[in-house]
């Protein structure tokens, strides 16, 4: 992640103890006066100096912390609870995918604003509301099927689309193929790789959008 130089304003990666630009220090420790001195200016009648008030070369610089992963976790299950009411209302998969990833990076920008994200950064918020919103469509998608006991519809439903796809070929290894897969088992494995592939899907897709969504919003200044 980036953030501007306090004292010429240019975006400098984050971990830098100085400016390459400037050469000031990124992060700023106050250090205090000796006892004796502040006694000696307090007797002279002096007004000791605001520590706020400090200029840069009586500062040193530290280490700056990384990247918290903590501090995305709110707004990627923010942005994970919307698409996947969008989904609810009839949005495509695909397109609650994306839009988790986008949605990931503003909430996180909203409080912000001061600071630019990096492509990458993006990319692993996006990443991360995709992950919140595949566990939490799949726990919803488990909960009705359990509930509404529509176990046997999938099935079916998916025995129907495997019949629809066999029907649109005559090679005999292709339609051995699908007999095989309509099989208990060769269900159970359709059903296994397509969450394996959601899985994926989601992760991938909404961390392309988090990216995206970073390199265009950093472009904006502050």
């Amino acid at each position: 992640m980036e953030q501007p130089c306090y004292k010429c304003g240019q975006v400098v990666e984050e971990g830098r103890p100085f400016c390459p630009h400037c050469g000031a220090p990124l992060i700023r420790v106050i250090v205090a006066e000796p006892v004796a001195a502040v006694a000696g200016l307090a007797s002279a009648g002096a007004g000791s100096q605001d520590s706020s008030e400090l200029s840069s070369s009586q500062t040193v610089p530290v280490l700056a912390l990384p990247f918290g992963w903590s501090q995305a976790l709110k707004p990627c299950a923010l942005a994970a609870l919307v698409a996947l009411g969008l989904m609810m209302l009839g949005l495509h998969p695909f397109v609650a995918m994306l839009s988790v990833g986008f949605l990931a990076v503003v909430f996180y920008r909203q409080n912000r604003r001061g600071l630019s994200i990096r492509g990458t950064t993006g990319a692993g918020i996006g990443a991360l509301g995709g992950l919140l919103w595949f566990a939490m469509a799949a726990i919803l998608e488990v909960l009705m099927i359990v509930v509404t006991n529509k176990g046997a519809e999938v099935q079916a439903e998916l025995l129907a689309k495997l019949d629809q796809a066999a029907k649109q070929t005559t090679d005999p290894q292709v339609l051995a193929w699908f007999d095989k897969m309509k099989s208990p088992g060769g269900l159970e494995l359709l059903m296994i790789s397509g969450i394996i592939f959601a899985f994926f899907a989601s992760i991938v897709l909404a961390g392309l959008t988090g990216a995206i969504c970073a390199s265009l919003l950093g472009r904006r200044k502050p």
